[in-house]
């Protein structure tokens, strides 16, 4: 099975370039890159952001705009504003939806918002639920994350797996075997545990 990495990184490059370099470097191994630099694309644009966007772009990296979508309960309008300052700020050329509820109820809603996505010029959708959705919304985005949680809890589990999930798991050792081909495992945890990269990323020392 081929394995590829989806890395949730939410760090600013002036806190941890070498971080940012060691992905660039990272490039064929990399699924993609979720840009995140003020819980979306933020007020305004930030010259660091677009600076590794580019670099990561120019590396072959996808580079996906994170947006929370608050279960559906954040209006359609203000994500797609979000898609489009991270269209028109750091050049992503896809989105990371965050916050995606599992049920059927909510397909309406995400229907229009994968639209709206690819309209902004996403290429690449990933709608993160963070546990295992209805089925049908494998048919609005090229990849579901349906698990994100901590290592403790992902251990015992026995997941459904396919192509077009991954999971996300933090608190995880450097040995850490994830089921999906597409995936991250980062030590960190905590409240933000996406401030550290999985374990062969990490620069040493």
């Amino acid at each position: 099975m081929n394995s590829s990495l989806l890395v949730p990184f939410y760090a600013h490059p002036a806190d941890r370039p070498e971080a940012w370099t060691a992905m660039v470097e990272a490039a064929p191994r990399l699924y993609g890159v979720v840009l995140n630099p003020d819980d979306g694309a933020g007020h305004r644009a930030d010259p660091d952001f677009a600076a590794v966007a580019a670099r990561l772009r120019t590396a072959g990296v996808r580079v996906l705009g994170y947006a929370d979508t608050a279960y559906g309960r954040r209006p359609h309008a203000e994500v797609v504003t979000d898609l489009l300052r991270h269209r028109d700020w750091y050049g992503v050329d896809g989105a990371f939806l965050d916050q995606v509820p599992t049920g059927p109820e909510s397909l309406p809603h995400y229907r229009r918002l994968a639209a709206s996505a690819r309209a902004a010029g996403a290429r690449t959708l990933v709608l993160n639920h963070g546990a295992h959705p209805h089925p049908s919304y494998a048919s609005l985005a090229d990849l579901l994350v349906t698990f994100e949680g901590p290592w403790d809890s992902y251990r015992g589990l026995d997941l459904p797996v396919a192509d077009h999930y991954c999971h996300l798991v933090y608190a995880a050792p450097a040995d850490a075997r994830i089921a999906t081909s597409v995936h991250c495992s980062v030590p960190g945890a905590g409240a933000q545990p996406w401030g550290t990269l999985p374990h062969s990323l990490e620069p040493a020392g």
